[in-house]
């Protein structure tokens, strides 16, 4: 049996609390290894925080770490060191381009290989399969993620999440919330299937656990009509019919909803509300307007309309909140109007899971002292197509 998949087969096995137990004692045991430290990514993607019981190690900033390093290039990065000295690479975690966090390994000098990093590479990946698998068992790693303490609503709305970033041959998606700590209405959500992506963005009303419970009714909803085989204005329908029936009115969610065919590039739209796009097409970025229709349970049995677009091989869409498009700057300005799109065009050349922190960034830049009065959402997709067999895009 080869060494990655000894250790793979010594995951796969670990009480789900051991997972960084198992993997060190498999890496001494197969690759000479003769340390490792496990850093998982924060909910504000600001800083990796060691996964222990009782943590005794200090964060280590997402930015300017060779932690930070492996992370965002999302490739093996190895500390540069003097002749004699071990050797320290630091590995991503990552599940189906949901970056978790990083693997950091220190082994005897001469002790690595390119062989061996691609392979401790592919077992970083199994490590962040393993974690997902065991976050249904023990909060070891959701602690880990906490840089403070969640407030119960944003505790809620967290768990709602499909991930915050997903990579398929055909798209790649990333996605951001803040304050990561205190989240109010605003939520995404997505499901792959073999021939179809469906992408939702969601903004309900109210702060606090009034928002947290309609939101958590809104994507329960559209899941369950979404499941039940409904086409996109009959998932819109059935939300707004529960949302509706359980408020009478006095409170709604504003939804964009958008179903990718993930052969042909065309896209079908429900626009319920708020949330807004853009798309990045060479070096033009253009607002995509919708027709306007009614927020999710503002009325009773309110019927949805279904529109049309189609998303080119390289084209990039991003999808912003009112939080984000309606911030103002200390001139008046709001944040949709012309800085959101520069920013767009500056952020051009990072990959799609990067951009919407780069986005807000620029956001909290533009806004000055002015702390967020609202939640903040942004979704980047960057759309490849699909190839066909001779490597030629498809129509």
């Amino acid at each position: 049996m080869d060494r990655f998949a000894a250790v793979e087969r010594e995951l796969r096995k670990a009480a789900p609390h051991l997972l960084a137990d198992v993997v060190t004692a498999a890496l001494r045991e197969h690759y000479d290894v003769q340390s490792t430290e496990l850093r998982l990514a924060d909910y504000g993607m600001t800083t990796l925080q060691v996964v222990s019981e009782a943590p005794i190690a200090e964060p280590v900033h997402v930015h300017d770490s060779p932690q930070g390093r492996a992370f965002g290039a999302q490739e093996p990065y190895v500390e540069p060191r003097a002749a004699h000295d071990p050797v320290t690479a630091h590995l991503p975690v990552t599940v189906r381009g949901d970056r978790l966090g990083v693997l950091t390994v220190t082994m005897s000098e001469g002790g690595c290989t390119q062989d061996d990093l691609a392979e401790m590479q592919q077992i970083g990946e199994a490590l962040g399969h393993e974690i997902l698998v065991a976050e249904r068992d023990t909060d070891l790693y959701l602690l880990a993620r906490r840089a403070t303490r969640l407030t119960l609503a944003a505790e809620m709305q967290w768990q709602l999440l499909p991930g915050r970033s997903v990579t398929r041959p055909e798209f790649s998606l990333g996605a951001h919330l803040e304050p990561a700590y205190a989240i109010f209405g605003d939520n995404f959500d997505w499901s792959v299937s073999a021939h179809h992506l469906t992408l939702t963005v969601s903004n309900g009303m109210g702060k606090g656990m009034e928002a947290a419970l309609l939101t958590n009714l809104v994507v329960n909803a559209l899941r369950n009509a979404r499941r039940a085989g409904l086409d996109l204005a009959g998932q819109a329908s059935l939300a707004d019919q529960a949302v509706y029936a359980e408020y009478r009115g006095a409170l709604h969610a504003a939804v964009l909803l958008l179903r990718f065919d993930l052969a042909t590039g065309e896209v079908e739209a429900v626009d319920a509300g708020s949330p807004r796009m853009w798309r990045l097409r060479e070096r033009t970025v253009e607002s995509l307007g919708f027709d306007a229709q009614l927020p999710l349970g503002m009325f009773e049995e309110t019927e949805y309309v279904t529109e049309r677009l189609r998303v080119e091989p390289g084209d990039r869409l991003l999808i912003g909140s009112d939080g984000v498009y309606d911030s103002a700057s200390l001139a008046g300005e709001r944040y949709g109007e012309r800085a959101l799109a520069r920013s767009l065009s500056a952020h051009r050349l990072l990959p799609s899971e990067q951009v919407p922190l780069a986005v807000l960034r620029d956001l909290r830049s533009y806004r000055g002292d002015a702390p967020l009065d609202d939640d903040a959402l942004v979704v980047c997709m960057d759309w490849f197509g699909r190839q066909s067999s001779s490597g030629n895009g498809s129509a």
